[in-house]
């Protein structure tokens, strides 16, 4: 048996940890505690020389536990478990998502560098690339789905030398807009040389870690809000960085001295929520299906932003088929009539929760023209179709005829 291997959900059960190391406890505890017990001023000393940088690891050595802003157990087999969905070397977990996504982008980018990253963007990461990056004398640029790999060059022409990292979330948040992961990365190769990498970062959150793999189509780090699927219950905030071992010492470098790693509750709490991630996310998807073709078909509903409703031939579905194996369980939607409409249907709904987040157990909508995205430009809103009359709904466990329902009950008030 021990020859085989085992498919990730499988393994949520177990990889990583030891019974025998926690008096056999099936489940690994809570390790609720701030610092750990060297055995010898000899392991302590080993310890940080491997912590801080100053040798490598030998080999068949396992790091120790030194204090809890470094490592602790319940963070560092939640990580090794991370690593299984999207084939990483490594992860590590942090007390947010916006936490993990600034954490990359400072450490890949310098003063007078540029970025380039897609648009649209979660709101969050809009404002931390426009209003706050600009401060340190960082740049971004964006680019939109439609625009082809010379047009996306020649945005930049004139600063190649000042690129550092492309940045792309695809399927985008709100409008489910995809982004080629390949061109994503040729882009990134050309403006790369000798002494500079460019690196390419994908926020995979929209899919989570069943539906899409970035690091298999030329990424070199994903991001998550883990609050989203991996946690999956809305009890927790969280995000995750995986990547290559080369990336992620960088990462988790930085990572201890901001200190924003999440603590061993959190921690726990996700082990927990990866047991059922495959189960919630599948139920979430099929459910999706059926919410989306009954939205497309009703007479109040202008436009649906579904993956599953891409026509095939199109630029955007051989992305969808070669990029993604799920449609997802998100769909924003147009209702005829604007923000007073789009505001009707919200206010009415009676089984769906009027909440921004997503890829949680129970289905939620929102607003992202005035909740979410409501930070994003005026000119980018209207550029990428986050109108007043779009409504973004994440699609939970639900029985789907009971969301479908609420949905319709709704859509009358308009």
């Amino acid at each position: 048996m021990m020859n085989r291997e085992f498919h990730p959900e499988s393994l949520m059960m177990t990889h990583g940890y030891k019974p025998e190391l926690s008096e056999g406890a099936i489940k690994c505890p809570i390790f609720q505690t701030s610092t750990f017990v060297f055995k010898s001023a000899e392991e302590g000393k080993a310890f940080f020389q491997v912590a801080y940088g100053q040798r490598e690891k030998e080999p068949n050595e396992e790091l120790g536990l030194i204090y809890s802003r470094l490592n602790n157990p319940d963070l560092q087999i939640l990580e090794e478990r991370l690593c299984l969905w999207d084939g990483a070397d490594e992860c590590a977990v942090f007390e947010s998502g916006m936490s993990a996504i600034s954490t990359v982008m400072l450490e890949f980018l310098r003063p007078g560098d540029v970025m380039l990253y897609s648009k649209p963007v979660y709101g969050g990461t809009d404002h931390f690339v426009n209003k706050v990056l600009p401060q340190y004398g960082i740049k971004g640029i964006g680019f939109t789905s439609v625009q082809s790999k010379e047009e996306i060059l020649e945005l930049v022409k004139g600063q190649e030398e000042k690129v550092k990292m492309v940045y792309v979330e695809t399927p985008a948040n709100p409008t489910n807009a995809l982004f080629d992961l390949k061109i994503c990365r040729e882009v990134a190769d050309e403006l790369s040389g000798d002494e500079k990498e460019v690196v390419v970062c994908v926020d995979n959150t929209y899919m989570g870690p069943l539906w899409q793999h970035p690091l298999k189509h030329g990424a070199d780090l994903i991001v998550y809000s883990a609050t989203k699927y991996i946690g999956g219950h809305s009890d927790l905030i969280a995000g995750a960085v995986l990547g290559r071992s080369k990336h992620m010492v960088r990462v988790r470098t930085l990572r201890t001295f901001l200190g924003n790693m999440a603590g061993p509750w959190t921690g726990w709490l996700l082990m927990r929520s990866l047991e059922t991630l495959k189960v919630r996310m599948t139920k979430q998807a099929e459910n999706t299906v059926k919410v989306a073709d009954f939205l497309k078909a009703h007479p109040k509903v202008e436009k649906v932003y579904y993956l599953g409703h891409l026509e095939e031939g199109t630029i955007q579905y051989e992305i969808f088929k070669r990029q993604l194996t799920s449609a997802g369980a998100m769909i924003s939607f147009d209702v005829k009539g604007g923000e007073k409409e789009a505001f009707t249907f919200l206010n009415n709904l009676k089984l769906m929760k009027l909440a921004v987040s997503l890829g949680s157990t129970e289905s939620l909508a929102e607003h992202p023209a005035t909740m979410t995205h409501s930070d994003v430009s005026a000119e980018d809103r209207e550029l990428l179709g986050i109108s007043e009359k779009l409504v973004r709904i994440s699609v939970g466990v639900e029985h789907h005829s009971d969301i479908i329902w609420d949905i319709e009950q709704a859509l009358e008030k308009v």
